[in-house]
């Protein structure tokens, strides 16, 4: 059970990650779109676990790949963004969310 704190960070780091993947990572160039479903923070608020979804789902891991090699890049950015708004920033960790696909699968075979 996540406490209510846990819950805003979470929803703040979910934002300000989804922002900043539209406009500044230059993901764009690679023909590729971020969304980032959801973020998970453990209890003392050191580390944050972020889902996202790729499209297409065919450059997924490529995507998690180039995300991971920048991690600290995004983590500086993410800090001059919440910076006042929380004591430490946290360490990031991207975890591919995959559901949609999942959906997809199964549609296919209940047709």
């Amino acid at each position: 059970m996540e406490t209510t704190r846990q819950l805003k960070i979470a929803r703040l780091i979910q934002k300000e990650l989804a922002e900043y993947f539209r406009g500044e990572i230059g993901l764009a160039d690679h023909g590729s779109m971020i969304s980032v479903t959801q973020v998970r923070m453990s209890p003392d608020l050191s580390q944050a676990k972020s889902y996202i979804s790729v499209f297409p789902s065919s450059r997924a891991e490529e995507i998690v790949k180039l995300l991971e090699e920048k991690t600290k890049m995004i983590r500086f950015e993410l800090g001059k963004k919440i910076g006042k708004q929380v004591r430490h920033i946290p360490e990031l960790r991207f975890y591919l969310d995959d559901s949609l696909d999942y959906v997809d699968r199964i549609s296919e075979l209940l047709k």
